[in-house]
C-alpha cells in the first residue's frame, strides 16, 4: 500500500466511525429495533430542502407485507443543524398508514443551501436513527467542486453489501443508485451451495412479494448506513420488476400486456414505498414518473433517466422469450427510427433540458451501457445486444445529435446493469473511429451480482476502439470528484463479495478534461 492509498483508507475508516456514532444515537440502544428496522433515508436534494423517508416495520417480513403494522400512526419528523439534534430548524407530523405500507415521504423546504443537516423520526414512543442529508447549492451559486458516487446491481443472495459501507465512507455530496436495487428473482434450491444468504421467499410477483423483498434488502446494515449518511437520487433498471422487461411487455411472450401491467403496478408501488422520492412520484396504476433534472449550482446538472417504463418492445424477439440476446446486423427492426429507448416524450423532455443549459458539466444517469458494442451472434456474424442502447441505435443517435446541436457542455453518461467497469468515448459515428467524440461514458460494476465472462468480452475490445477500458473481475462502485476543469473518476473495488468485512481499494482512475470529451488515464 502506497502513501496515497493509506491516507484514503484511513479517511474512509474515520468517516465510517463517524457514521456509526450517528446511527447509534437513538433511544433504547440499538436504533434498528422497534418500528425503524428499515432505517431512514434522504433524497432529491434542492437548494432549500430534500425528501426524508422511513417506513414503520417492527416485523419487516410479516407474511401480509405490512411489516407488523395495522392502524394509522402519527410520525413526527425533525431536522437540525447539528448531529446531536439540539438545534431543530424544521419539524412536523405526518400520518403513516397501510395504504403505503406505513412509509412516509416528507418534503422538507425552507433550509439553507449547500450545507449538511441531520434528521430523525419519532413514532410509537421510539426515535429512529439520526440521518444526515445535504441541500444542493443555490441555482446561481458557483461551487468549486463536488463529489458524487454511483452504484448498481446488488443481489442479496450471492454477496454481502460491503461496497455500500465503503461508499458511505466516501462522504459524497450525492449518491446515485442506477438500477437493480433489488432482485425480484430467487435462486432455485439446486444452487443453494452458491448462496451467501437467502431471499425472504420465492420470486416476487405481487405487492406482498415486492414489499418484503425491499424490506429484506433494507435490513442490511451496510445499506442502511449508506442511506443514513448520504442524500441520493434513484432510477431503476429491470430487476425491480422482472428481468429484461420493456414497457408493457414481459420477457415471457406467453404473458399478456394486461397481466404484466398488473405485476408492474405492484412492483412500482413497492418501489415508491421504499425510496426517498417525492409524493408526485406516487404510482398511478402501473405508471410512476421517475425521470427528472437536478441542479448543483452552475457546476453540474444531473439528468436522471428512465430506460424501462417507456421503451419500445425488444427487437427481433426469439419466441417464446423477449429477453435480451445478440441479434445479427440484419435485424431491421433494431434500427427502426420509430423505436425509442426512452420513449419519445422523455426524449423531448431531455432535449428541452439541453437547450440553454448553462452548467459546466452535464451528467446523464441511467441504467445501461450506452456505447455501441459489436459482438458475435450465435451464427458467428456481427451482432448487437437487444436489451440495451444497442437495441435502439436510432434513439441513441438522436440523443448524441441533440448534444451536438445544443452544444451541451461536458456531457457524461453514467450507467450500470452489465456488472463490469467500462470507460468509453461516445462517437458521432460509432462505425467511424475517426469521427468526433461527442460525450464520455463510465459504467460501474455490480455491488454483488455475477459478472460477464472477462475473456469473452476482452476479445471484443479490438473490434470496439471507442472502448477505452473494460474490467469484469471485481465488484464495487464508482466515485467521482468534479471541479470546473476536470472530472476524476475512481473505480473502487472490494476484496471479496462473500466477505462481510471486505476491504476496498482503487482499481483505476480516469480523467475527463473540461471542453474535451473523451477518457484520459488518471
Amino acid at each position: 500500500m502506497n502513501r496515497r492509498q493509506f491516507l484514503e483508507n484511513s479517511g474512509a475508516v474515520a468517516s465510517a466511525l463517524v457514521i456509526g456514532r450517528h446511527l447509534a444515537r437513538a433511544a433504547g440502544g440499538d436504533p434498528f429495533t422497534g418500528p425503524f428496522t428499515l432505517g431512514v433515508a434522504s433524497g432529491e436534494p434542492s437548494a432549500d430542502g430534500f425528501i426524508l423517508w422511513t417506513r414503520l416495520a417492527p416485523a419487516p417480513l410479516a407474511p401480509d407485507g405490512l411489516g407488523g403494522m395495522a392502524e394509522p400512526v402519527a410520525v413526527m419528523w425533525e431536522v437540525a443543524t447539528d448531529d446531536t439534534m439540539r438545534s431543530i430548524v424544521r419539524s412536523g407530523t405526518v400520518e403513516a398508514d397501510s395504504r403505503l405500507a406505513h412509509s412516509v415521504h416528507v418534503e422538507v423546504s425552507g433550509l439553507a443551501p449547500a450545507r449538511p443537516y441531520w434528521y430523525r423520526f419519532t413514532a410509537l414512543g421510539q426515535q429512529s436513527p439520526i440521518g444526515r442529508a445535504r441541500t444542493a447549492p443555490a441555482p446561481n451559486a458557483r461551487p468549486d467542486r463536488m463529489r458524487f458516487a454511483f452504484a448498481s446491481c446488488s443481489n442479496y443472495e450471492i454477496g454481502y453489501f460491503s461496497a455500500y459501507r465503503h461508499l458511505a465512507a466516501e462522504d459524497a455530496d450525492l449518491v446515485l443508485f442506477l438500477g437493480d436495487y433489488i432482485y425480484e428473482s430467487t435462486y432455485p434450491a439446486a444452487v443453494a451451495d452458491r448462496l451467501v444468504r437467502k431471499h425472504d421467499g420465492p420470486t416476487a410477483t405481487d405487492l406482498v412479494g415486492y414489499r418484503n423483498r425491499y424490506a429484506l434488502y433494507r435490513t442490511d446494515a451496510d445499506l442502511r448506513a449508506l442511506h443514513a449518511s448520504a442524500t441520493c437520487l434513484m432510477t431503476w433498471d429491470d430487476h425491480e420488476v422482472e428481468n429484461d422487461y420493456a414497457n408493457e411487455w414481459s420477457e415471457n411472450m406467453r404473458v399478456s400486456p394486461e397481466d404484466f401491467l398488473r405485476r408492474r403496478a405492484a412492483a412500482y408501488q413497492a418501489y415508491y414505498e421504499h425510496m426517498p422520492v417525492r409524493a408526485r412520484a406516487m404510482p398511478q396504476g402501473a405508471a410512476l414518473r421517475l425521470y427528472d433534472r437536478y441542479r448543483y449550482g452552475d457546476l453540474a446538472t444531473f439528468f436522471v433517466l428512465d430506460g424501462r417504463q417507456y421503451r419500445s418492445k425488444q427487437p427481433c424477439e426469439v419466441p417464446p422469450s423477449r429477453r435480451g440476446h445478440v441479434a445479427q446486423d440484419d435485424c431491421v427492426e433494431r434500427i427502426d427510427p420509430q423505436r425509442s429507448f426512452l420513449g419519445f416524450d422523455q426524449e423531448r423532455w431531455l432535449f428541452d433540458g439541453f437547450q440553454g443549459n448553462d452548467t459546466a458539466w452535464n451528467v446523464l444517469a441511467q441504467g445501461q451501457l450506452v456505447a455501441q458494442l459489436r459482438q458475435k451472434a450465435r451464427t458467428g456474424e456481427v451482432g448487437h445486444w437487444t436489451d440495451g442502447w444497442d437495441g435502439f441505435p436510432a434513439s441513441r443517435q438522436r440523443v448524441l445529435d441533440a448534444m451536438t446541436a445544443t452544444r451541451l457542455r461536458n456531457p457524461v453518461f453514467i450507467g450500470g446493469d452489465i456488472h463490469s467497469f467500462w470507460a468509453t468515448d461516445l462517437k458521432a459515428d460509432f462505425n467511424d473511429p475517426a469521427s468526433a467524440t461527442v460525450a464520455t461514458e463510465f459504467v460501474g460494476t455490480s455491488i454483488t451480482s455475477e459478472p460477464p465472462p472477462y475473456e469473452l468480452f476482452q476479445q471484443l475490445i479490438p473490434e470496439n476502439p471507442h472502448v477505452r477500458y473494460f474490467e469484469s473481475r471485481h465488484r464495487g462502485y464508482v466515485a467521482v470528484d468534479l471541479d470546473r476543469d476536470r472530472m476524476e473518476t475512481r473505480l473502487q473495488i472490494i476484496s471479496e463479495r462473500r466477505d462481510p468485512a471486505a476491504t476496498v481499494s482503487t482499481l483505476k482512475r480516469f480523467v475527463v478534461e473540461s471542453g474535451k470529451a473523451g477518457v484520459l488515464p488518471g
